[in-house]
């Protein structure tokens, strides 16, 4: 067997002595990622209004129609069919495709115009939430083509509904970078809710980094015991050893590096940085002790339990408050197929008060201008009722149509409600608002051209916003 045979594949192109196995690997890890110069952020492309963002998502898709997308005419509906004039033939789940019949379910819940601007929404559930009317920018026209949670929620937080793209939070910290080098850029907290009837499943994959370099994806902070794991050192070893272990390691991984030139190495190599800085500074962030009363009674009885939306919502604020980039929440228990007149109630009450007291607190520290804070789901629900019906109980499918989101500070246009929906909240009327448009203009936001904000990957530019038409909508801007 000559010296040829004996070269396998795998050594030809890792050889880096021949222009064929070189241009071969620039190819599948693309050009930027060799010498990794896109592990440093990119930068705005003009002055951005907002520093940082808590993106604040309901994952199980809130109905719209009871809560922010005020439907009367329904009330004389009540029991009657949904007009097909009104469906047009829309696509429907098969939880309810198969039913003999889709009645009107109107909400069982009070109304009234909320602040100067005159808002209508929940305000017998969102009591706290009314008094910030005039300080968020309502949005009642989004719409999606997905229809079922994963790639609703992949949609929403990616772009796009097939999963292992980047999403939201590791775009804004790919192109901002951190503002604390001893915390991660982009955090991730999941709230318990207090009904847990019926809870969609959420991993690791909605806050991944997709192809962007690794040290762009989200870090879990976990409600109960170490917030992050292992982040404490091991019985017996004291932090100069640890440190001591790393150099080492890194040494090692940077000699891996040179002969590779795997970004992934650079990302394990920051990791251990950045793991044994916050050894020092996750501590003293997730230490509440040390905030004022005044500041639990703000955000309600619940901000003692912990893993609680309340909870959760004063430590977005704390990482907020510390220079973390992109802090992204997950309260689940939205997806009210069912027992709407049970499960809302206990659903609004976890996020109502703290909704309200996250803005405030960002407002009184002079911090709510330069935050932008995204409140909303994947989807919203039909008016007509799944399963059973009666005035005081209902259910809603998912309903991709349309719905409501809101958002606050940052260079959000207060006090506005933006997009028109007919009487049924079925079909979009005035200012359709796709989520393209609407990442679109939350980069815009942050300071980037969405069609110029991208990364080489598989010899593409890959963008945010896909290859499909998205707008920055001008009207949701201050």
């Amino acid at each position: 067997m000559n010296t040829i045979d004996e070269i396998t594949r795998r050594r030809f192109l890792a050889s880096g002595k021949n222009l064929v196995g070189g241009a071969a690997l620039m190819s599948m890890l693309g050009q930027s990622a060799i010498g990794s110069p896109a592990a440093q952020p990119v930068g705005p492309h003009f002055a951005p209004k907002t520093k940082r963002v808590i993106y604040l998502h309901m994952v199980g898709g809130p109905a719209q129609m009871d809560l922010f997308d005020y439907k009367p005419a329904m009330q004389e509906m009540y029991d009657k069919d949904l007009p097909d004039s009104i469906r047009k033939g829309q696509r429907l789940t098969t939880m309810t495709s198969g039913q003999a019949r889709f009645p009107i379910a109107p909400s069982r819940f009070k109304f009234s115009q909320a602040g100067e601007c005159g808002m209508w929404m929940n305000t017998e559930l969102l009591p706290w939430m009314a008094k910030k009317a005039d300080d968020i920018c309502l949005m009642r026209s989004l719409n999606t083509e997905a229809i079922n949670h994963e790639p609703a929620i992949a949609a929403m937080q990616t772009g796009n509904q097939v999963t292992g793209r980047p999403c939201l939070g590791s775009w804004a910290s790919y192109g901002l970078g951190t503002m604390n080098e001893n915390l991660p850029s982009f955090v991730v907290l999941v709230a318990v809710p207090s009904n847990r009837e019926q809870e969609q499943a959420i991993s690791s994959r909605l806050w991944s980094s997709g192809y962007l370099p690794g040290q762009f994806a989200g870090v879990s902070f976990r409600s109960k015991g170490d917030p992050i794991l292992y982040i404490n050192n091991p019985p017996g070893v004291p932090d100069a050893l640890r440190k001591k272990s790393i150099d080492g390691l890194n040494r090692l991984n940077e000699i891996n590096y040179g002969a590779l030139g795997d970004p992934e190495i650079q990302t394990r190599i920051q990791q251990y940085e950045m793991a044994f800085r916050m050894q020092a500074s996750v501590p003293e962030l997730t230490d509440m002790s040390s905030e004022p009363k005044h500041i639990f009674d703000l955000y309600g009885e619940d901000v003692h339990k912990p893993g609680s939306f309340a909870n959760t919502a004063l430590m977005a604020r704390r990482l907020a408050e510390r220079g973390v980039r992109f802090i992204q929440v997950y309260h689940n228990n939205w997806d009210h197929h069912s027992n709407v007149g049970g499960r809302m109630p206990d659903q609004c009450k976890d996020v109502d008060q703290p909704c309200y007291a996250l803005l405030e607190d960002l407002e009184q520290r002079g911090m709510l201008d330069e935050t932008l804070v995204i409140w909303g789901g994947e989807f919203g629900r039909t008016i007509y009722s799944q399963g059973s019906l009666s005035k005081t109980n209902y259910g809603r499918d998912h309903h991709p149509r349309c719905f409501s989101m809101w958002m606050a500070g940052g260079g959000a246009k207060p006090g506005t409600v933006y997009g028109e929906t007919d009487d049924f909240s079925y079909n979009i009327v005035r200012d359709p608002l796709h989520i393209r448009d609407f990442h679109a203009t939350v980069l815009h936001l942050l300071g980037f051209d969405h069609e110029q904000f991208s990364y080489k990957f598989q010899g593409l530019n890959q963008r945010l916003t896909g290859v499909l038409p998205a707008h920055v909508v001008k009207d949701l801007l201050a």
